[in-house]
């Protein structure tokens, strides 16, 4: 099916995030190394090679001790222990052992440094915490204490912090496989934008080039390029197609007037048009399409409709993409903190700050070319078209950029 550039049914907040979803395609895998794997999302389960820890080792530095004080200490005075698996220790023998080394077969403690005393060659519990050491059989980390050889230790979808990237060296890994980001360009148009310094009357100054990019990254994907193209409909064309990438995000040309050349040339592209636009406020003309080998995600060409456009169909597009769940899973609920009014027939998205009660109260400057609502909100929030009243709970969706 083809654009038809008339097209001006406008899809609900909800249809819009469940196509978005939808579209994108199977996350597919690939392996990299633990020092490239932070933030990335597991297209496998974590499975251990090993028995976590694969051996019996010492908690403390101290003596690994067996049957009661006091012991006779054995191997070379000042020897870190039983560094061989399989060695043994007699009833009424200590070794010593530092921090990780293997306790030696058969013995019942390791009874810590500060707690024992060694005269002649013979070693001594001293005060209660040696006794109980001793007693209660501490400082010993049992091998497959912690998993077995087998065991899968995170499953397939589970983003990679630091800690997880630690479990899976634990296991032995040196790569792990991940879902590959999607390859995004970016594409901005408008004759009218300067990208340094300060702008003249009638002119604006690029808002995009260093944001929207950073914004993409902060949902999973993996920016190659960024365009800046004129308002020209051939140059927008080829634009669309230039970039090896999978998924190509627009801004500005996304409205109907002659202009804008964003539809007209996915109309030539022989596009799917997706979703035509969304019954929401501000960034309502955001558009996404199908092309021969990719999609085409259009945002409107004011900053904060294109920021919010970005979070409402390009949110669940990448979050479905990069195989983390469901399209809503980084939505949330809080209480409004005072009423909300609907967007007279759409979904008003409005950046908001929470207050010390944990309730959502808007930040202000919410004009669809203004960012600095945007630039103090903790959370955007979702208010229906018949409004919310205060106390009542509101839909959120979470800032990618803000952790």
């Amino acid at each position: 099916m083809t654009v038809r550039p008339t097209v001006t049914e406008a899809v609900d907040w909800a249809a819009a995030r469940r196509i978005a979803a939808a579209a994108a395609p199977r996350p597919a895998a690939e392996r990299v190394g633990l020092a490239d794997a932070l933030g990335r999302t597991l297209a496998a389960p974590l499975v251990t090679a090993l028995d976590l820890p694969h051996y019996a080792s010492s908690a403390m530095d101290g003596w690994a001790v067996r049957g009661p004080a006091p012991w006779r200490l054995i191997g070379p005075a000042g020897a870190p222990g039983a560094g061989e698996p399989g060695l043994g220790i007699g009833i009424g023998e200590a070794q010593r052992i530092v921090t990780g080394g293997v306790v030696p077969r058969g013995a019942d403690a390791v009874l810590r440094a500060e707690a024992g005393r060694v005269d002649r060659g013979t070693l001594e519990p001293v005060g209660e915490v040696g006794l109980r050491d001793v007693r209660e059989g501490r400082h010993i980390r049992l091998g497959g204490s912690e998993a077995r050889a087998g065991d899968r230790l995170l499953e397939a979808g589970t983003p990679l912090t630091p800690p997880r990237i630690a479990l899976a060296a634990a296991t032995g890994a040196d790569v792990i496989e991940v879902v590959r980001r999607p390859r995004v360009a970016v594409v901005l148009t408008g004759d009218e934008v300067v990208e340094s310094g300060v702008p003249g009357p009638g002119r604006v100054r690029d808002s995009f080039r260093v944001a929207l990019p950073a914004a993409l990254r902060a949902l999973g994907a993996e920016v190659v390029g960024v365009a800046r193209v004129p308002d020209d409909a051939a140059a927008t064309r080829a634009a669309m197609t230039s970039a090896d990438a999978d998924l190509v995000v627009s801004t500005g040309g996304t409205g109907r007037s002659d202009a804008d050349h964003v539809r007209a040339a996915l109309a030539d592209l022989g596009a799917d048009l997706l979703v035509p636009s969304v019954a929401i406020r501000p960034g309502g003309p955001t558009l996404l399409a199908r092309i021969a080998d990719r999609l085409v995600l259009g945002l409107p060409g004011n900053p904060l409709a294109a920021m919010l456009g970005l979070l409402a169909v390009g949110g669940p597009l990448l979050h479905a993409w990069s195989g983390a769940g469901p399209a809503d899973a980084a939505a949330g609920q809080v209480r409004a903190g005072t009423a909300l009014d609907g967007g007279s027939g759409v979904t008003a998205l409005v950046p908001a700050v929470l207050g010390p009660d944990g309730s959502a109260v808007p930040t202000g400057y919410h004009g669809a070319g203004m960012l600095r609502g945007l630039a103090g909100a903790e959370v955007v929030l979702v208010v229906p078209p018949d409004g919310v009243g205060a106390g009542d709970a509101v839909t959120t969706l979470r800032l990618p950029w803000a952790g």
